[in-house]
């Protein structure tokens, strides 16, 4: 791309987080500690923007260390194999000129190695300088995804009626970014 600027993840000031009902009445949260990526801009095509993200599976935390465990066991994510999530854009729809306004990241999703296309509601929070004299950007984006779709099959009936794991899975996104510094040679 011509004219790009390049924004880093902060992981530090970014999260993660994931929401699915459990017994199918109490929501159960968990976030993954370990994200980076970068944020290609293109400026005079936002929408040709390239956002490429990459978790550690591993990383997952959900407040219950017996838990947390089986989601990295083959049952679910399959870290032994599968180390790595991945999110590539493949287009950006709509604006992200000021704060507030709402854009759509579609792109490719990769869960134990299997890639599906996945569409974020993202909105664009604002952009300001930093006191280390750098830029920062922010967004945060939404999304629901069916877990069985990338293979996470694994479930148990409950006598009740209905399934101990709910198969939709919400994605709550915050990101904020750091515009790269250029450096001449």
């Amino acid at each position: 791309m011509a004219n790009t600027t390049t924004w880093q993840i902060d992981p530090v000031h970014s999260s993660v987080e994931l929401a699915v009902k459990h017994m199918m009445f109490t929501t159960v949260r968990g976030r993954f500690k370990d994200v980076k990526g970068t944020i290609e801009v293109d400026e005079e095509n936002p929408d040709r923007s390239i956002v490429d993200v990459e978790i550690a599976a591993a990383s997952i935390d959900t407040g219950s260390a017996d838990r947390d465990a089986h989601l990295r066991s083959a049952d679910f994510l399959d870290v032994e194999n599968h180390p790595t999530i991945t999110f590539r854009s493949k287009r950006i729809e709509g604006a992200m000129k000021k704060e507030g306004d709402a854009f759509r990241i579609i792109g490719d999703l990769t869960i134990r190695g299997k890639k599906m296309d996945v569409t974020l509601d993202a909105v664009y929070e604002g952009t300001g300088k930093d006191p280390w004299g750098g830029t920062r950007a922010g967004s945060r984006a939404t999304a629901k995804i069916d877990r069985r779709d990338w293979g996470l099959q694994w479930n148990q009936a409950l006598e009740t009626g209905g399934i101990l794991v709910a198969n939709e899975v919400r994605i709550e996104i915050e990101v904020q970014s750091v515009k790269a510094v250029l450096v001449e040679a």
